[in-house]
């Protein structure tokens, strides 16, 4: 069911005036959180048109991303959708594979505040993140620590702690 929620929800978020057109990937996402919350991300995005700074040995750019969202707990489930803009420090190298470093901070919106036993508080959650990642071609494989709070907006504010690993499919 939720599979199907999700691709229904990307073919949607595709026409949104921001992805309408050159959209540069795709993005699948999956992990965990400390207290075993499984968690599972499809999303699209779409690459900065130029660079915010270069040198010759990195540059820093980045992209949005806009995506759905499904943690899945013991007892409780929630949905949620979610847009960050993140920044890249993508680091030049002679070889096939190009590493690089993010960060950014977002926004979600979620279906409900609890989750087993975990008080969000508030639909409207932040979406911070922190990753590492190589992309060789057209492929990209990152791990991700992300972050979703209200920033104590609402409380109480659990928020919640999530280890990602990924792969993204440049068009």
């Amino acid at each position: 069911m939720y599979k199907k929620l999700l691709l229904t929800g990307l073919l949607a978020l595709s026409h949104t005036p921001l992805f309408a057109s050159d959209i540069s990937s795709v993005v699948i996402d999956g992990g965990q959180s400390n207290d075993d919350i499984k968690i599972l991300r499809v999303g699209l995005r779409k690459d900065f048109q130029t660079p915010l700074y270069q040198n010759g040995i990195f540059d820093i750019s980045g992209y949005h991303e806009l995506s759905l969202n499904y943690w899945d707990g013991d007892h409780d489930d929630i949905t949620g959708i979610a847009y960050s803009p993140v920044f890249t420090m993508n680091f030049h190298t002679d070889v096939a594979y190009k590493p690089y470093l993010e960060a950014g901070i977002g926004a979600a919106l979620i279906s409900d505040t609890m989750i087993d036993g975990r008080n969000m508080s508030s639909a409207f959650q932040f979406e911070d993140r922190f990753g590492i990642g190589v992309k060789r071609g057209d492929f990209d494989l990152h791990l991700r620590y992300m972050h979703y709070s209200n920033a104590g907006l609402k409380e109480p504010n659990d928020g919640i702690d999530i280890g990602m690993m990924g792969v993204s499919y440049s068009f």
